[in-house]
């Protein structure tokens, strides 16, 4: 009996590709899809991609594992408040998250996670936005997804009442906390 190999993430900028990297890109983008009822914690893969390319404030990913798109994530500038957070710009919203059905229960959402609090650091670098870290909310509902966050490092800051979704937790990982072991 062998040992699985340790799981790794990267994440791809969908805006850095080329129009024929992001063709190949979208196209699995559009063919993930979600294990029913958790469309009513993230939406659509395609628009939220298309989504994020048009508008200047978001940096949409896809989350490669393996040499295959397993997910995608948004980082979001001037929009914590969006996650109950108390202003806009300390932080970096973490938002449309999601790993395909194919891939889930692989713990490659909490490695997702952890890789974009050093992409949103990156970002907070090249364009000096001067924020402290990556907030999000989610659904008080979604367990898989409180404990993936809370592995990645995120730590709870308290309910949030003020998104269409129902009840949520609002989660914050600053940029110098140290990586879970």
């Amino acid at each position: 009996m062998g040992t699985e190999p340790t799981p790794w993430v990267w994440l791809i900028q969908l805006e850095d590709l080329d129009s024929d990297a992001l063709a190949i890109q979208l196209d699995a983008i559009a063919n993930m899809s979600l294990v029913p009822g958790q469309d009513r914690f993230v939406g659509d893969p395609l628009r939220m991609a298309l989504t994020g390319l048009a508008e200047e404030s978001r940096r949409p990913y896809v989350v490669e594992a393996g040499g295959s798109a397993v997910g995608l994530l948004t980082l979001q500038s001037g929009a914590a408040r969006l996650a109950g957070w108390p202003d806009d710009h300390s932080a970096w919203l973490l938002r449309g998250f999601l790993i395909d059905r194919r891939h889930q229960g692989k713990g490659l959402g909490t490695l997702a996670a952890a890789a974009a609090v050093e992409a949103a650091r990156k970002l907070s670098v090249r364009h000096q936005t001067g924020g402290s870290g990556v907030v999000l909310s989610v659904n008080q509902e979604n367990p898989a997804g409180l404990s993936a966050y809370r592995r990645a490092g995120f730590i709870d800051s308290g309910p949030y009442l003020g998104g269409t979704s129902g009840p949520q937790r609002t989660m914050f990982r600053s940029f110098s906390a140290v990586a879970p072991a």
